[in-house]
């Protein structure tokens, strides 16, 4: 029955009335047949191993429980023959696609027999088989299972119906536990049975802050460590509706997030908004208390009985449809880029370019006395000009730089730098954007070809800006080192090249570029990835290690087309061999100054290019961070802001393989738990079961 209606909600999601885009059907197949072990008469299925740890890649190792992945194998498995089929495997993508998913996920996990309603023996069969009944068994005779299952416990509760019932049993299941530990009844326990009930019964409500100063906090609000009923149920009540507290902060400050809120603030807009207890708001700001004492939560002035937007986060757990939202919006950023406007795209562009041209403004300047020593190394002659080395190395550069020509010497040719580099690398970082957008697939990943395709084409691009600002800013460079060279402007230069003149070694710049670029980019994006911590989040100093990192391979590899192209656009001295292209250069460089003339400058290359993109990707990242306009497509990876510490981690799919519905399919599992805590043993001590579990698939196949 569930099964045939199932189906019904699939036809309506291919006609939008899904919240997740259906996957392909051929591209779905080929995953299945993928994982799928097991083949009876011409037809390939999953076993309950294939799906869960396989396919899922749960309970991975082998010290795992047989019966809680038989168990979870059976939410797909609607036929329960032990066996999934791929118009199974298919079905459940389709389920996946809705906004109930996570309900009805858990209809299909107790609805053991496929029958499409969940009797009180299902149930029971299911219940006893979590870790929470295990710990503090459930009174299965109480009146609250007599509502729903009726008193002889004979009536069976459709998927609609079981949906509340899950909602409440939870609610229940604490007030059950709080009943047997007041043994006397008089309506207190021990705050040592509070914390016993609330991390057995409620741990999923729990941040790893709020468990472990469960017994303080509670100590501090009640009197003689007791623990009333009303106290245990606003406590309760305040963990279930946090993302309430939070629209009441929210309301308090019009949307800003560190203004600081009194009690009586917040417990004035609570009323307004909702029915949020004052007992509740008394709980919220002693938790609050209470961890900022313990330095868990931390302010400029200490706890001064007001709170903060991030205090609210410590205290509530990352549930998983905040886990669902996350992705979907991924999923939404990369799906289908095409399918904005050109407006739009335009104008993503435009805030790109813009955030681009600061981030490379502050790049430059940073390491731009750097950039003047290279410049100048790289321009000493060693074969074809007689007299003394200016400088040994690029130490002793800057040293008489700074002694002959001043401090600001080391800034000569900034300003033109700065008036190019703005538009220079503001079209290499959109230009690498905006061609990384057209290789993602609708799950968010991109091929490496991709990446480098994109970084060359981004390299390229910005040749147009790249070759007049160099040989401009190269020749302001060496001027310092001939006499009255100080009074060099950039203008002069300019009207001196002429138009065409200002492209002289484009060609030069071109193959440094490109290369530099299809180099550099796919392996920031790399190391980025590998720094960011278990929910794909990169801090300041990852972001700025990772550009760094990146730059040391591209900017030395590509020192032999630096050092030509420096060649080429420096106006030779007397006495100095000039050249006529790429080809000439590199033959006269080699035969007059050896093969390590191409790495002249090369250090010095890398201590510039180095930081310098480094400081720009951190910039650029940061303000798209802090200053970010949603244009319906991607944005940097892991660029949301931090998480604060005490939320639990995001799982979500890292294969390629989950696509579609299957795209939130951990979430969603994870979810059974975190929202109902229903969890089942990952582990299991005797090797018996694990053994079982691998003889009854042999057996299968």
């Amino acid at each position: 029955m569930f099964k045939e209606d199932k189906r019904e909600d699939e036809d309506e999601d291919e006609e939008g009335g899904g919240y997740l885009k259906r996957a392909n059907p051929d591209q779905l197949h080929e995953i299945f047949n993928k994982y799928a072990s097991v083949e009876r008469n011409g037809e390939r299925f999953m076993n309950a191993d294939d799906f869960i740890r396989r396919y899922l890649k749960l309970f991975e190792g082998n010290n795992f429980d047989a019966n809680s992945v038989r168990l979870l194998a059976g939410i797909v498995d609607t036929n329960k023959d032990s066996l999934i089929s791929y118009a199974e495997f298919q079905a459940f993508e389709g389920l996946l696609c809705f906004p109930d998913a996570l309900y009805k996920t858990a209809f299909q996990l107790f609805d053991t027999n496929g029958n499409g309603v969940v009797s009180f023996a299902e149930f029971v069969e299911v219940m006893r088989k979590t870790v929470l009944h295990e710990r503090i068994p459930f009174n299965m005779e109480s009146p609250f299972i007599q509502l729903y299952f009726g008193r002889n416990k004979q009536r069976a509760i459709s998927y609609s119906e079981f949906s509340q019932f899950l909602h409440d049993f939870h609610e229940e299941y604490a007030i059950e536990g709080f009943r047997k530990a007041d043994r006397n009844g008089t309506g207190f326990i021990s705050v040592l049975d509070f914390q016993d009930i609330m991390i057995n019964i409620k741990s999923h409500l729990l941040t790893k802050q709020v468990q472990s100063h469960l017994i303080e906090t509670a100590s501090g609000s009640q009197i003689g460590n007791k623990v009333s009923f009303p106290y245990f149920i606003a406590f309760n009540s305040l963990l279930n509706n946090m993302e309430l507290a939070k629209r009441i902060y929210l309301n308090v400050t019009n949307g800003h997030r560190n203004q600081e809120v009194s009690k009586d603030e917040f417990m004035h807009s609570a009323q307004v908004m909702s029915q949020m207890t004052p007992l509740e708001v008394d709980i919220l700001f002693q938790l609050c208390d209470v961890l900022h004492q313990s330095g868990l939560l931390l302010t400029e002035n200490g706890f001064d009985g007001r709170i903060v937007y991030n205090d609210l986060n410590a205290i509530a757990p990352e549930q998983y449809f905040k886990q669902i939202t996350n992705r979907l919006a991924e999923i939404k950023a990369v799906s289908s880029p095409e399918d904005r406007g050109v407006v739009i795209q335009v104008l993503e562009s435009a805030y790109r370019f813009a955030l681009g041209s600061i981030a490379g403004a502050v790049g430059a300047t940073a390491v731009y006395p750097i950039d003047l020593v290279k410049t100048r190394m790289q321009n000493q002659r060693t074969g074809s000009f007689v007299g003394e080395l200016m400088y040994r190395n690029s130490i002793d550069c800057f040293k008489k730089v700074i002694r002959h020509e001043g401090v600001f010497g080391l800034y000569r040719g900034l300003v033109p730098q700065l008036l190019g580099v703005a538009p220079e690398k503001a079209i290499k970082l959109t230009a690498n954007d905006f061609i990384r957008d057209k290789f993602y697939d609708k799950n968010g990943n991109i091929p490496v070809y991709g990446e480098i395709f994109a970084g060359g084409f981004a390299g390229g691009c910005q040749v147009i800006f790249t070759n007049p600002l160099e040989i401009v800013k190269i020749r302001l460079q060496v001027a310092g080192e001939i006499a009255g060279g100080s009074r060099m402007r950039a203008w002069p230069v300019v009207k001196d090249l002429g138009l065409f003149g200002l492209y002289k070694g484009a060609r030069a710049c071109l193959m440094r570029d490109v290369t530099f670029s299809a180099i550099y980019f796919p392996l920031y994006a790399h190391t980025k990835a590998s720094m960011a911590d278990e929910n794909g989040y990169n801090s300041p100093l990852t972001l700025l290690l990772s550009g760094a990192i990146a730059g040391v391979p591209a900017a030395s590899l590509v020192t032999p087309a630096d050092v030509i192209k420096t060649r080429l656009q420096v106006v030779a001295r007397q006495g100095q061999t000039t050249y006529t292209g790429i080809a000439d250069a590199a033959r006269k460089i080699y035969r007059e100054e050896g093969p390590r003339a191409f790495w002249k400058g090369a250090t010095a290359r890398v201590f510039r290019s180095s930081p310098q993109f480094g400081v720009t990707l951190f910039t650029y990242e940061l303000l798209q961070r802090y200053l970010y306009i949603d244009f319906g497509g991607t944005r940097p990876t892991g660029s949301e802001q931090k998480v604060p510490a005490g939320l639990e981690g995001e799982q979500k799919s890292r294969s390629p393989d989950h696509i579609g519905g299957y795209s939130v399919a951990l979430p969603i599992f994870s979810g059974i738990e975190t929202k109902f805590g229903l969890c089942l043993p990952k582990f299991s001590i005797p090797s018996s079961s694990t053994s079982s579990s691998s003889s009854s698939s042999s057996d299968k196949k």
